[in-house]
């Protein structure tokens, strides 16, 4: 008898999933929530939603006491655990997403927020497979929801994370089968719910890397950003950096393969940046192209792609506007009658945009709306069998940036004009062989500055001194600069005490084109080991990036990233200035390291290497 209760129980829960999921293939199906703190929206993201409107049926209930308003969603259920996000800064201070009821389905969204917060402002948008929610006015939200697509930046006030509090439920153990067949047929019994502190801001999930024979494919779910591209040496390779991203473990770190001379490898470079290294001689040929959704990215040899492959839908441009944001920066931005597919291709002086799909444009309509802007020189093309080139040519020192709407059929291009400097930064268009002295670099001139030296011993660990340490690796870094060509100034040649301020006076009266301190760091905790490098002024963010790159890359040692700190030396002197904290004297083991011949020699060759990486282009 308690095996034919047995069976019958399992019989009846098996025809009851079944009923339930035929009846949910009929729904509106919400497989995640995001909340852009940057554009202060939520994202409600569908999987095969039926067609229709489902903005016709949401209706905003305002309600004080608190002040909160909510909306349901009928028809629709949610794939993913309910959501409780508490907010620390901005209007929203909390908001709700849960399955309201079951029987009819409906998803309810509460939004809890400050009293003199207006809920008349809250409007709806439904754009693709996506609801979104905007809670302010915005030229972003009201143009299709844009999303950054590629930056000239490689930080940004936008990487920084939202610490939320997120309530999760937590599975309840119950030993009693009466109430665990309760449960099974009782979708709104209370859980039991923990709630723990995560710092989001993640926007894109990357879990799939598939090699094609001139590039690779790359999948994964949210809104891809792709930053500037650089070109390293020794091997010949190609570094993208895909900021907001977080990599599946299954695929990190792993090399694979696209053809027989070139290679990829994807890893985490960060905690909240994803970075492609693909290793290849063809660097000034390979591209990011982008699909219209932003949810799979190619980056090939746009040489020797098959364009054809890229699309199923043609598209034309019917319209053109600008905006202007302040004096120093401005927007053009194309409309399409369809989804587009584009590619970028970013060189220092011009930044290239590949319409493969679009066929059709109004070049005098083009050229009228962008006159006496900054596009005002740029041009589009005709490719045959390929689609359109829109070049748009960009000051040395600008900072571009693009956008791509959420419905594919918009693009948005931003330029930053630099302010005016007195030192300016040269770039070489043609680098030399690496390791051989090349002509084009006698005019650069390079301040190498030994951190501490003579009564000033620094950080001291097992009788090992940063001072002697510092020194070392600087003048190996000054031998293998001038050996590149590099005029190179070092602020002490020997065991001589030199102030902060008497550093900064040398490399003023030098006027070099860079400045890069050497320190080694300490700890009062004797576990923590690594390497970190600083910057202080925006300028010298490009040079802190690329070095570091270089740096942490060479040495064996946890990559603590980069920092924005006001050290004396890089806050005061007015050329791209940075310090690199090139390890932990604290640490037994790393102290060893520091004061071996391998580390400094690796060291050193990485810091020099990163500098010549610095000046060449980087595309």
């Amino acid at each position: 008898m308690k095996r034919l209760f047995i069976l019958f129980i399992v019989f009846f829960i098996t025809l009851f999933t079944f009923v339930q999921k035929t009846c949910a293939d009929e729904l509106y199906k919400f497989t995640s929530a995001n909340f852009d703190t940057s554009n202060s929206v939520i994202v409600l993201s569908a999987q095969d939603t039926p067609e229709g409107s489902v903005l016709q049926n949401l209706k905003l209930v305002k309600m004080e006491n608190p002040s909160r308003a909510y909306f349901d969603i009928e028809s629709s259920i949610i794939t993913f655990p309910k959501q409780d996000w508490t907010f620390n800064s901005g209007p929203i201070k909390q908001v709700k997403i849960n399955q309201f009821s079951i029987n009819p389905n409906k998803v309810r969204v509460v939004m809890y927020y400050d009293d003199d917060f207006n809920p008349d402002n809250i409007k709806f948008l439904k754009i693709k497979n996506n609801i979104i929610i905007k809670f302010k006015e915005s030229s972003i939200c009201n143009n299709a929801y844009f999303h950054n697509t590629f930056r000239d930046e490689h930080s940004s006030s936008s990487d920084f994370y939202e610490y939320m509090t997120v309530t999760t439920p937590v599975a309840a153990t119950n030993d009693n089968i009466v109430g665990q067949i309760q449960n099974a047929f009782n979708a709104q019994t209370e859980q039991i719910m923990a709630k723990k502190e995560l710092k989001l801001n993640t926007k894109y999930y990357l879990n799939n890397i598939t090699p094609k024979q001139n590039g690779i494919l790359i999948n994964g779910f949210g809104a891809v950003t792709i930053e500037r591209p650089m070109i390293l040496y020794n091997p010949t390779r190609i570094v993208y950096d895909l900021p907001n991203t977080l990599v599946d473990t299954r695929i990190r770190n792993k090399e694979y393969r696209i053809n027989e001379t070139e290679t990829v490898k994807i890893g985490q470079f960060s905690v909240n940046k994803a970075r492609i290294v693909i290793t290849t001689e063809a660097v000034k040929d390979y591209i990011p192209i982008y699909s219209s959704d932003n949810q799979s990215l190619i980056i090939a040899n746009y040489k020797k792609t098959n364009n054809t492959t890229l699309y199923n839908n043609v598209s034309n441009a019917i319209g053109y506007a600008k905006e202007t944001n302040d004096s120093l920066t401005q927007s053009m931005v194309l409309k399409f009658d369809a989804p587009i597919v584009h590619g970028i291709d970013r060189y220092n002086d011009k930044l290239i945009l590949y319409l493969y799909n679009v066929s059709k444009y109004n070049d005098t309509n083009f050229k009228t709306t962008y006159q006496n802007t900054f596009f005002n020189n740029a041009v589009i093309d005709l490719m045959p069998k390929i689609g359109l080139k829109l070049t748009v040519p960009i000051e040395q020192d600008a900072m571009i940036s693009t956008y791509l709407g959420a419905d594919g059929k918009s693009l948005k291009i931003k330029i930053k004009e630099a302010k005016k400097r007195t030192i300016q930064t040269p770039v070489v268009l043609n680098p030399s062989t690496p390791n051989k002295p090349n002509k084009s670099n006698i005019n650069r001139k390079v301040v190498i500055d030994a951190g501490h030296g003579g009564t000033d011993a620094g950080a001291i660990g097992g009788g090992i001194m940063e001072k002697d340490i510092t020194l070392d690796v600087a003048k190996r870094v000054e031998k293998l600069l001038k050996q590149k060509g590099y005029q190179v100034k070092m602020t002490r040649v020997d065991d001589t005490y030199v102030s902060l301020q008497d550093r900064v006076e040398i490399s003023e009266e030098y006027s070099p084109d860079i400045f890069v301190s050497i320190h080694v760091n300490s700890s009062v905790k004797p576990e923590i080991t690594g390497v970190e490098t600083h910057y202080y002024h925006q300028e010298s963010m490009s040079l802190a990036q690329t070095v570091h790159s270089s740096f942490a890359s060479a040495v064996q040692s946890p990559n603590r990233g980069l920092f924005k700190s006001k050290f004396y030396v890089i806050n005061h002197t007015t050329s791209p200035a940075i310090l690199v904290e090139i390890g932990f004297i604290s640490n037994s083991a790393e102290r060893t390291q520091l004061a071996g011949e391998k580390r400094k020699h690796d060291t050193a060759k990485s810091i020099a290497d990163g500098v010549e990486n610095y000046f060449k282009q980087c595309k």
